[in-house]
């Protein structure tokens, strides 16, 4: 038995899966608010233009140009399936587990897979310089890292909280030549608006988002990134799940439940989009399960039209959400606390085909069983993926109640090298 299933260079996947042309229809499109100017007519001013025909596509199947192609090689695609045996032995389940080794990346997580793809078209548009926020601070090291490969300037917008700490991660930014300030920040009037407020205030993704886009704005020769939610975003992730269900087949198996980790919706959507047509079409007995924090369980909101953002620059789309101006307690896996969720897995889940699983926000249950894949598995997972790790024992443990063999994926979005105080905090090393 092996327990790693590769896939070699020429195996890459050449083009996106859309999942939009798999699902029922219809999908609801984004829409303006009542009041005020229209966001939809501004989206050619925020988005890069390819992606925001990416966004709308009809497209099964989307091209990865081969420049793109190889930027994946040299990012050190594809990436490589485990069989988590040793996991297994300690938990002595009958049910067979498997992780999708996203750590395997130049900046430690799966966002390199967008950041590469929004930064090439950027480049190939005229732009010279990307703005974005980011949460867990994963994202923002994936955009400087793509923007430093293609000659490009970046300006990071980062949740105050998760800046406060990981001075690691900021400097790594810093390194890829990026310039990185705590949101709220002074260099926007959102930001100062809220600082003068509360000096301390802890920062959002809302609040970053507004930021990275006002930002942009600003400067002609400058463009917006987005890191998860949009439509776009999971497209470039698809590559994740596409080079899974490679994986598989390889070694004749399928998988019974598929488990990530989920904030907005980027690792978990390209994790499992490539198997939804095989649920929505063929009928496979397959179930889909996103972990998330208590802090911020947005799957667990309400089905309506929200802002993606704290500032109400966005249009609004048909999500999950707990309310743009949410104010979420800050946990250590803070690239899940976002108020809402992606329109796509959003949409799945109200059709009935995603279950969700939300864990306390003091995340001890969620750190120890990361504990325990790290001594069995010898992997360091990012806080945020300690959730799909929690999440996937519990699963295998009621397999284990049950006596039931089942196949359980679940993908490892990032390293946690740099977030080793986090640990030590919530488990008081």
């Amino acid at each position: 038995m092996k327990n790693q299933i590769n896939l070699l260079p020429e195996d890459i996947p050449t083009k996106w899966y859309n999942v939009l042309t798999d699902i029922p229809q219809p999908f609801p499109p984004p829409k303006d608010p009542e009041g005020g100017p229209s966001r939809i007519e501004a989206l050619p001013k925020l988005l890069i233009g390819e992606c925001l025909k990416q966004e709308s596509s009809t497209e099964r199947w989307i091209d990865i140009p081969e420049a793109l192609i190889e930027l994946y090689l040299r990012a050190g695609r594809p990436r490589p399936l485990f069989r988590a045996k040793a996991l297994e032995d300690a938990l002595q389940t009958p049910a067979k587990l498997y992780y999708k080794g996203e750590f395997f990346s130049p900046t430690g997580s799966h966002k390199v897979n967008t950041a590469l793809a929004q930064a090439y078209y950027a480049g190939q548009e005229g732009y010279e310089r990307l703005t974005t926020e980011t949460g867990a601070g994963q994202w923002g090291t994936a955009l400087a890292y793509a923007a430093s490969l293609l000659g490009l300037k970046c300006t990071i917008f980062w949740v105050r909280a998760v800046y406060n700490w990981k001075t690691s991660r900021r400097n790594f930014m810093k390194l890829l030549g990026a310039e990185v300030y705590p949101s709220p920040s002074d260099q926007t009037d959102v930001g100062r608006a809220l600082i003068s407020k509360n000096p301390h205030h802890p920062g959002s993704l809302g609040i970053a988002i507004s930021e990275g886009l006002e930002d942009s704005q600003k400067d002609p020769k400058a463009t917006y990134c987005l890191g998860s939610v949009l439509n776009h975003v999971l497209l470039h992730q698809t590559i994740i799940g596409l080079e899974t269900k490679r994986q598989f087949e390889k070694i004749g198996t399928y998988p019974d439940i598929m488990v990530s980790c989920l904030g907005g919706g980027s690792n978990f959507g390209g994790f499992i989009l490539p198997f939804v047509p095989d649920v929505v079409k063929g009928g496979k007995k397959l179930r889909f399960i996103a972990a998330q924090s208590k802090a911020a369980p947005n799957l667990q909101g309400e089905y309506r039209y929200d802002f993606a953002d704290h500032a109400e620059l966005t249009p609004m789309l048909k999500m999950y959400t707990l309310g743009h101006t949410a104010e979420m307690e800050p946990i250590k896996g803070d690239g899940l606390r976002y108020h809402g969720c992606s329109p796509i897995i959003s949409y799945l889940r109200h059709l009935g085909f995603i279950e969700t699983v939300a864990y306390p926000s003091d995340e001890k249950h969620v750190f120890e069983r990361a504990r325990l894949f790290i001594q069995t598995e010898g992997y360091l997972p990012a806080p945020e993926s300690a959730y799909s790790i929690a999440c996937a024992i519990d699963e295998a443990l009621k397999c284990k109640e049950k006596g039931e063999a089942k196949v359980i994926a679940f993908n490892i979005s990032g390293h946690g090298f740099m977030d080793m105080l986090g640990y030590q905090e919530v488990l008081k090393m």
